[in-house]
C-alpha cells in the first residue's frame, strides 16, 4: 500500500508518497508542471510489487509546504538542493530516477552532482535536448529574452484551470479516460495565494536547464547509465524528437512511444509501468553490482 509523509528539514516539509519493500532497489519519482506526486498515483501500485518507491511534491507544487517567495528563491538549482536534502533524510542510498517535465532537469541535476548514485533513468516527457523542444515554448522564450512585466504576465494564461485540462487532454484520443480530479487538484493547487509568482519565477529559470543541456548530454554520453525513454508522442510542448536524441548520445537507450499526449500516465500507466519493470530487470542488477 502507498503510505504518505512529510521529511521536515530547514524549515521545508516535503510532502512524500512512498511503497514497496525498503530493502528492493528503489526509484525515485520526479514530477512536472503543474502537477504533483499525484500524477503517480496509478504507477506507483504497480512499481511496488517489484520496488521501492518514493515519490515527493517538489517545492511550489502539491502539498509540500515550503517558504514565502520573499524569503528563498524558486529556481531549479534550489528545487535540486531541496530535493538532495529530502534524499539525504529519507535515507535514499543508489536509486533509479524516474523523471517527468520539471522532474527532468532536477533528475538530470542531481545525477551530474551524484553519478554513483543513480541506477538507471527513465523519462517520461522529460526533455533535456533543444530539438525536443516545440513552438509551445515560444512564449516562455520571448520571456527569457525580455524579462519585462508585461511578458511575465502574459505567461499568466499558462496558470489558468482550462489551461491545465488543455495540458492534460491535448493529444488524448479519448479525453474521457483522463481523470478529471488530475486538473482539477493542480488548478487548485495553482491558484494558492503566491503561486502564481512561484510558477512564473520558475518560467524564467527554466533558461538556466536549457543552458545545462550540453552538460547532461556530455553525462548521458561518458557516463552511459541505463536510460529508457517512455514518450506521449502527442505532447504539446516535448517533442519526439527529444526522445531519439538520447540515442545520440547513449547509443543503448531504449526510446518507446505512445499515442497519447503530455501526461502519458493518465491514459497508458500500465503499459508503460510494464515497460519499465521488463527495462530495470535486464538492467538494474548489472548496474547495482557494478
Amino acid at each position: 500500500m502507498t503510505s504518505y509523509h512529510f521529511a521536515e528539514f530547514d524549515g521545508k516539509k516535503i510532502f512524500y508518497r512512498e511503497a514497496g519493500v525498503k530493502s528492493a532497489p528503489t526509484i525515485l519519482l520526479l514530477h512536472g508542471f503543474p502537477t504533483s506526486s499525484h500524477m503517480f498515483r496509478n504507477l506507483i501500485p504497480i512499481l511496488a510489487e517489484h520496488y521501492h518507491v518514493v515519490a515527493p511534491d517538489l517545492p511550489g507544487f502539491g502539498f509540500s509546504i515550503t517558504p514565502d517567495r520573499k524569503t528563498v528563491c524558486y529556481n531549479f538549482e534550489n528545487l535540486t538542493k531541496v530535493i538532495e536534502k529530502f534524499i539525504e533524510t529519507i535515507g535514499l542510498g543508489r536509486f533509479a530516477i524516474y523523471v517527468f517535465d520539471y522532474g527532468a532537469p532536477v533528475g538530470f541535476r542531481l545525477a551530474l552532482a551524484h553519478p554513483e548514485r543513480i541506477t538507471a533513468i527513465i523519462s517520461q516527457n522529460g526533455n533535456a535536448y533543444e530539438e525536443g523542444l516545440s513552438e509551445g515554448w515560444n512564449p516562455i522564450q520571448k520571456y527569457w529574452k525580455e524579462p519585462t512585466e508585461a511578458n511575465r504576465n502574459a505567461l499568466r494564461e499558462f496558470l489558468k484551470p482550462e489551461t491545465t485540462k488543455w495540458q492534460y487532454t491535448h493529444g488524448v484520443a479519448d479525453a474521457s479516460q483522463v481523470a478529471p480530479e488530475s486538473y482539477t487538484l493542480d488548478a487548485v493547487l495553482l491558484a494558492r495565494p503566491g503561486n502564481d509568482e512561484i510558477q512564473l519565477d520558475f518560467f524564467l529559470d527554466y533558461a538556466s536547464n536549457v543552458a545545462l543541456y550540453p552538460k547532461f548530454q556530455e553525462y548521458f554520453r561518458t557516463k552511459r547509465p541505463p536510460l529508457l525513454a517512455v514518450w506521449g508522442k502527442n505532447d504539446p510542448f516535448f517533442l519526439p524528437a527529444g526522445a531519439e536524441a538520447f540515442k545520440r548520445d547513449n547509443p543503448n537507450a531504449e526510446v518507446k512511444f505512445y499515442d497519447t499526449g503530455h501526461f502519458a500516465l493518465e491514459t497508458h500507466a500500465e503499459e508503460i509501468a510494464r515497460e519499465i519493470i521488463d527495462f530495470l530487470r535486464r538492467k538494474l542488477t548489472r548496474t547495482l553490482v557494478a
